[in-house]
């Protein structure tokens, strides 16, 4: 889907640009696959703020997605292409043969009507899932399982991908878009195709109210602040520069490695892109 630009009749327009969602469909989600989502606020279960600058905006429904695919061999159709509010792909409504409906992540090219299978082995067709140690080598993949049977856990963002590069001593080779090769159990499921909506990255919200309606609240730079309230606060005049950027609680940030579990670093051959 192409983007939108508008002319600049308001400020709120002037700098705006959206995705065409023109293809979308425009009723209601399927109602039984549909739960209840209370907000938070950025509050803990004490009623303290713990994540900052969320608050507010649009009521929204959650989708509850098949991660999993496992009701293999069972041909679905397609009835429609939707858009989700909780993340920044789209989704499709598929139903089974026996009626079973479903949402799964809708990868691009695929349109209402079109035909998808899971199973073991299968068809190479966006939509379709398969075990790793069936699927050709240089398949473009996403939604991929890092145990078997957990559910998809990959590249599950709009317009993301990997790449099936190999297959070793009962694992498969992912290459990553950032550069990472990894490596999973071949009897991990993967989607064939990239996520839908790759020209999520390229728009421009316009206005600070288009945040709001996303529940994401303004941001106060820690140097604006007194030196009471943030380690970068205080100064004559405007001075940012010269000291090391840290949270307010002394914590380097902005560049610091924050990464905790590295139980998974014997699965990757090759780290990301420096």
């Amino acid at each position: 889907m192409a983007l939108k630009k508008f002319k600049p009749r308001t400020p709120g327009t002037r700098q705006l640009v959206t995705v065409d969602r023109t293809g979308l469909w425009k009723g209601k989600p399927e109602k039984s696959l549909t739960e209840g989502l209370s907000k938070t606020g950025g509050r803990n279960n004490h009623g303290r703020v713990t994540a900052w600058h969320r608050g507010g905006g649009h009521k929204r429904r959650y989708r509850v997605l098949d991660w999993k695919r496992r009701k293999w061999g069972a041909v679905a159709i397609v009835e429609h292409i939707e858009y989700d509010p909780n993340r920044t792909a789209y989704i499709a409504l598929i139903k089974y043969e026996d009626g079973e409906k479903a949402y799964i992540l809708a990868p691009q090219r695929l349109q209402p009507g079109d035909k998808v299978v899971a199973g073991e082995k299968t068809d190479v067709k966006p939509g379709n899932a398969m075990l790793l140690k069936n699927m050709p080598v240089g398949t473009i993949i996403h939604n991929v399982e890092m145990k078997a049977g957990k559910g998809g856990q990959m590249c599950r963002a709009a317009g993301t991908y990997a790449q099936l590069v190999g297959r070793d001593q009962g694992y498969a080779q992912i290459k990553l878009t950032s550069g990472e090769l990894r490596i999973v159990r071949q009897e991990c499921m993967a989607t064939v195709g990239a996520v839908s909506n790759p020209d999520h990255m390229n728009t421009n919200k316009g206005k600070a109210g288009r945040n709001r309606w996303l529940g994401r609240r303004p941001t106060t730079r820690g140097v604006a602040m007194n030196p009471v309230d943030h380690p970068l606060g205080g100064g004559e005049g405007k001075s940012a520069g010269g000291r090391h950027p840290v949270t307010p609680w002394g914590k380097p940030t902005m560049g610091y490695k924050t990464r905790k579990n590295k139980t998974t670093d014997k699965y990757i051959i090759r780290r990301r892109k420096k």
